[in-house]
């Protein structure tokens, strides 16, 4: 086995150790394979991470092998990756922030399969700029998981917030609000509880906020869980730690219509077809909540939401 191969990424070069140490098993992935990878997909990617804070799913001994979660940056680490010290309760965690190809490819060298982000930026680390809905699905039937996303997009639609939408690489998708970074992490996650709670009221035999798994008789959980301080999310064009590499995909509205989109549509050997395209390109600004929050109390007493504004989106 090589001992030690250079990647060059951006301006830096990037030393990757045991290089063909295999990651994937069932695929042959190695860990040269990964960095070379997230060199690839850095232009798309990094506009996702740049600024936030950043926990790491690492898997040195393959993802057959036991891995962990890791908030704190590892004392190794060179001295050019920038870093964000962030309260936590009792002390502070020092994370890693990723602004670069060459940190991106860092990270692979340390065997981090995965990189998630938090939902808010580390100048302003207790106003998210994302609102996350996690769509969790009672099975592998992909249906539910299509119907519940365009059924939420419906009610922000009403509330006249934007949202844009990504399979997740494991199991359902996100669907994901940009927010004006004003508004506290616990009211945020007030808002989506109240939204996900509407939205179950309206379809309750298909949907439901019950955390607890023996409850939710066979019905999708809308999980809103990741929008708490500290809580992260699986990153934009992430690979995940599953036989395959499936990676987290942005997609557009209109592909959550075809019958054939799953989780795990697109892999670490596949990505490459949809990175000509952007399907975030035209992402809408943040929104602020307060004119939203109104109109969720008003939807929830049953009146008519208030309408004042353009749409959050053309609805062709």
């Amino acid at each position: 086995m090589t001992a030690e191969a250079t990647l060059r990424a951006g301006r830096r070069s990037v030393r990757i150790s045991r290089p063909d140490k295999v990651l994937f098993p069932g695929d042959g992935i190695t860990k040269a394979d990964l960095a070379a990878y997230y060199r690839t997909v850095a232009p798309r990617m990094l506009p996702h991470l740049r600024g936030r804070p950043l926990m790491l799913e690492r898997h040195p001994d393959g993802i057959d092998g036991p891995g962990f979660l890791q908030k704190e940056l590892p004392d190794h680490f060179p001295d050019w990756v920038h870093r964000a010290e962030l309260p936590k309760e009792g002390g502070t965690v020092t994370y890693v922030v990723c602004d670069d190809t060459a940190t991106l490819v860092l990270l692979a060298g340390q065997a981090c399969v995965t990189p998630h982000r938090w939902t808010a930026k580390a100048d302003r680390p207790d106003c998210p700029d994302r609102m996350v809905f996690d769509l969790d699905p009672p099975g592998d039937d992909f249906a539910p998981v299509r119907d519940a996303a365009l059924l939420l997009r419906e009610l922000l639609d009403e509330l006249r917030l934007p949202s844009t939408v990504m399979t997740t690489g494991s199991r359902g998708l996100h669907v994901l609000v940009p927010l004006d970074r004003r508004t506290p992490f616990d009211d945020v996650r007030s808002f989506a509880r109240d939204l996900a709670g509407l939205l179950a009221a309206r379809h309750p035999g298909h949907l439901t906020t019950e955390p607890r798994k023996q409850a939710r008789r066979g019905r999708l959980y809308l999980d809103v869980q990741r929008n708490g301080y500290g809580q992260t999310s699986v990153a934009p064009y992430a690979v995940r730690a599953r036989r395959g590499a499936p990676v987290a995909a942005p997609l557009s509205w209109p592909e959550v219509d075809d019958p054939q989109l799953t989780s795990g549509r697109w892999t670490l050997t596949t990505i490459g077809e949809r990175l000509g395209h952007d399907p975030w390109r035209d992402s809408p600004r943040g929104r602020s909540l307060g004119p939203a929050r109104r109109a969720l109390e008003a939807l929830r007493d049953g009146a008519a939401p208030p309408r004042s504004g353009p749409p959050a989106r053309d609805r062709s």
